[in-house]
């Protein structure tokens, strides 16, 4: 038995949701029809590596409405997971807290009302969480699961700056503390292979992270999409950037995780997309279990755990 209670070598979020719904829990994908501040300023022009499309499943419609795209994502997992403890709806699509509060309880509340809903998956940015947000998200979190998840992708403000991401590690830290006050979960998301960063910057970070009053993290390897300014960065100078072979990427996990919290709860170790949205195409079309496999072999290889040289 590792510190989490059961004989994985990392804190699952399988384990989590055992233990807190009595079983799997399936997060259904929503697209309210937010949209993003950094994508709205010209100046800017968005992340440069946005493809938010890529991560929309096929089913998704934001013109059919927060109710009925939860309807037909039960109807799509309920064939693959028929044994489902219930559902979450995930607010995924863009910067699911930018627009007006009444908006914002007229989509959240509408997403309550579906039967087998257990809670509510907030995806956001750091510089987009108002103090009324927040404290309207603090009033729902006592009627219902919820968690906040956070576009943080690095921990380096020179390459949030190169990235165009639009917010400062200040902000980050800022939002993470507001959402701890109000007792609301936080989960993070850190992309690895940004440009100009390095795997020893990366291990250094996990110092940082470790301080943070964060319960969830999904990892992200980079991921360079079809028609977007990072594609043309790539072409031009991939100097700047540290493409992970599979087998590196799996070893990175490794040592990260071993010097990570192992209070925290690992909800992905790599992203997934359709091949066809990708500009550089190699180990990314390998699908998401088979990394995860690979990273637990490499731990029990070393006889290692999460946390264990934390």
């Amino acid at each position: 038995m590792f510190p989490w209670g059961d004989e994985r070598r990392f804190n699952a979020y399988s384990r989590y949701c055992k233990a807190h719904f009595g079983g799997r829990v399936q997060r259904l994908p929503v697209d309210a029809g937010f949209s993003c501040p950094n994508r709205l300023d010209r100046s800017c022009g968005g992340c440069t590596y946005c493809a938010n499309n890529a991560f929309s499943p096929s089913y998704l419609d934001k013109e059919d409405g927060v109710s009925a795209q939860l309807e037909r994502g039960k109807a799509f997992f309920h064939r693959r997971y028929p044994h489902n403890q219930g559902y979450l709806a995930y607010f995924q699509a863009y910067t699911n807290t930018y627009a007006s509060l009444p908006i914002l309880k007229e989509k959240f509340e509408s997403a309550l009302q579906v039967p087998e809903i257990r809670g509510l998956v907030i995806s956001t940015r750091p510089d987009c969480l108002p103090d009324e947000v927040l404290d309207y998200l603090s009033e729902l979190s006592l009627r219902t699961e919820l968690s906040v998840e956070l576009g943080v992708e690095s921990f380096h403000n020179e390459t949030l700056g190169h990235i165009h991401r639009g917010h400062t590690v200040e902000q980050t830290f800022e939002a993470i503390g507001k959402l701890s006050e109000r007792k609301i979960p936080v989960c993070i998301h850190l992309i690895f292979g940004l440009p100009f960063e390095t795997p020893s910057q990366w291990m250094e970070d996990v110092q940082i992270f470790n301080r943070l009053p964060v319960q969830f993290l999904k990892f992200h390897q980079l991921q360079i999409f079809k028609n977007t300014a990072m594609a043309v960065e790539y072409a031009e100078h991939p100097e700047r950037f540290h493409a992970f072979a599979a087998e590196e990427y799996v070893r990175f996990i490794c040592d990260y995780l071993e010097r990570m919290s192992p209070e925290i709860i690992v909800e992905r170790f790599s992203a997934e997309v359709p091949p066809r949205y990708l500009a550089v195409s190699n180990w990314h079309l390998l699908r998401h279990d088979a990394i995860v496999r690979a990273i637990e072999a490499e731990l029990t290889l070393r006889d290692a755990w999460q946390g264990c040289k934390c």
